[in-house]
């Protein structure tokens, strides 16, 4: 019977999961705020508003679980992007439609709980660089 191969993950794929699993909530919502802005880590997130995003980076709140799943998501995606491309192209893929989700932004897509589809499709972005 033959032996399964074991691969190791790409670098910067465990680079970002180490980033993302060492860093508090309140690490990741600074983070996103100044990479991604108050209004689009809110929309994200699937909170109220941006007040919410500001508590979470004061350390005053920490959000609950749902939105700190998705807040680790986007982090994840984020550094494993930014491993590759500028903050800029990193934001604009962020807001973007995209043609691996369907024509959706993958922001969108995080919100939804489609954070599968979301990594997929930013491992599908790197892999055409």
């Amino acid at each position: 019977m033959p032996t399964a191969i074991k691969r190791r993950p790409a670098a910067g794929a465990a680079k970002a999961h180490r980033q993302t699993v060492e860093s508090t909530p309140k690490d990741v919502a600074r983070f996103l705020q100044d990479a991604l802005g108050q209004k689009l880590v809110a929309y994200i997130a699937n909170v109220s508003g941006e007040r919410t995003v500001a508590h979470w980076v004061a350390g005053d709140r920490s959000p609950n679980a749902e939105a700190e799943e998705r807040l680790r998501a986007a982090f994840y995606i984020f550094r494993l992007l930014g491993e590759v491309e500028s903050s800029h192209v990193v934001r604009a893929w962020f807001a973007g439609m995209n043609p691996a989700l369907d024509e959706t932004a993958p922001a969108t897509a995080i919100r939804e709980g489609r954070t599968r589809d979301a990594v997929a499709a930013a491992k599908a972005f790197l892999a055409d660089a």
